[in-house]
């Protein structure tokens, strides 16, 4: 079809595993003209009020979708205020812009309420990385030790886990369970486990996978921008390569970025993170320049390549669409719905605990083997 791109990404090699799939494809809808997108905005405005539906969109998504989202009384986020805003919000039906695995966590959160995605083949490498069966088997190989999964995984992974985590959390709870005596299996991104892993003395078995976007900021290309630009930080997402995050200023999640762009004295950032964050970064911070990471050296065809395929499947004509006709409705097997809860549960408890001020030594419960 038109648009469409192959798609590549790491296979995962512990316990011998190997991803189905080696190739997924997106495709990215066109631009609409400027009169389009107008009424397509018009239109979602009028079908949200209709379906008593909301939206939720993440902070890699298109810009259009993100102003959306704030205008109409949705929510811009990362996938742990994603999860909070659609688990809490009284709408019926809750409408998905980012990738899959955010629409499935949504619908395992609130079973009874319609969650609709603009593109339901809207992937993720780190979920389609980490195929159930095989981690599955590398989990019995290691039955002593507590499963921490990152959200960007599918429902199946999610119920055999114990604990879910976003990048905004993972370091604390990691650190609790760490001070409990508790063993670590991590999956599925090795930078960001990795990541936590130093931060944190856990003793950790990592999962080997990456995220394709993330995986690919070169921290020679990136030492280079920086003497291009001396006055300027660099903020890193924890996803990316340990030699990236060496020379970073701060390392976090998309929220903890836009929190270290909107705090520090710098007017001039580097951002080694998904391009979508710049809509963001530089709405909130209008007198503050912000430059992409670097993905590839001289001799590729752009400098900077980073933003995920399949956050851009997602457009002002699809979203109409499902709106209108119902289309694309996430569902999860109702046998995996209340063990994939119970670890999202866990975090959602944990964070609000923390937000509450209480201490993380308290949080977490001796739990068993999965």
């Amino acid at each position: 079809m038109p648009g469409r791109i192959a798609v590549e990404y790491e296979q995962p090699l512990a316990a011998g595993g190997a991803c189905s799939t080696r190739q997924a494809w997106a495709h990215v809808p066109p631009e609409p003209a400027p009169a389009e997108r107008a009424a397509l905005r018009q239109q979602i405005r009028r079908l949200l009020r209709q379906n008593d539906a909301v939206m939720v969109a993440h902070y890699y998504v298109h810009p259009d979708l993100q102003d959306l989202a704030e205008e109409t009384g949705g929510l811009v986020g990362d996938s742990l205020e994603m999860a909070r805003f659609g688990r809490d919000h009284a709408a019926r039906t809750l409408v998905v812009s980012g990738v899959r695995f955010m629409g499935e966590t949504a619908k395992i959160l609130s079973p009874g309420k319609t969650i609709l995605m603009p593109d339901l083949d809207a992937h993720c490498s780190l979920d389609l990385g980490c195929p159930p069966a095989a981690f599955s088997a590398f989990c019995d190989a290691h039955p002593e030790r507590t499963v921490v999964v990152y959200a960007n995984t599918s429902a199946a992974v999610k119920a055999r886990a114990d604990w879910l985590v976003t990048s905004s959390c993972a370091l604390e709870i990691v650190a609790a369970l760490a001070a409990a005596g508790q063993k670590i299996l991590w999956a599925p991104d090795r930078h960001l486990g990795a990541y936590i892993q130093r931060e944190t003395g856990a003793d950790m078995l990592l999962w080997n996978g990456a995220c394709i976007v993330h995986d690919e900021f070169k921290a020679f290309e990136l030492q280079a921008l920086k003497q291009q630009h001396p006055q300027a930080k660099v903020l890193v997402h924890p996803e990316s390569p340990a030699d990236v995050q060496a020379l970073a200023d701060a390392i976090g999640s998309t929220s903890a970025i836009l929190k270290a762009a909107r705090q520090m004295a710098a007017k001039e950032f580097i951002v080694a993170t998904d391009s979508g964050m710049l809509h963001q970064l530089r709405a909130q911070n209008p007198g503050k320049i912000f430059h992409e990471a670097p993905t590839a050296g001289d001799s590729a065809t752009c400098k900077s390549c980073a933003h995920c395929p399949w956050m851009a499947m997602n457009g002002l004509a699809d979203l109409a669409r499902v709106l209108a006709t119902g289309a694309n409705a996430i569902s999860v097997d109702p046998a995996l719905l209340p063990r994939a809860r119970q670890p999202i549960d866990r975090m959602l408890a944990f964070t609000a605990a923390l937000r509450n001020g209480q201490a993380a030594a308290g949080l977490v419960p001796h739990l068993g083997a999965a």
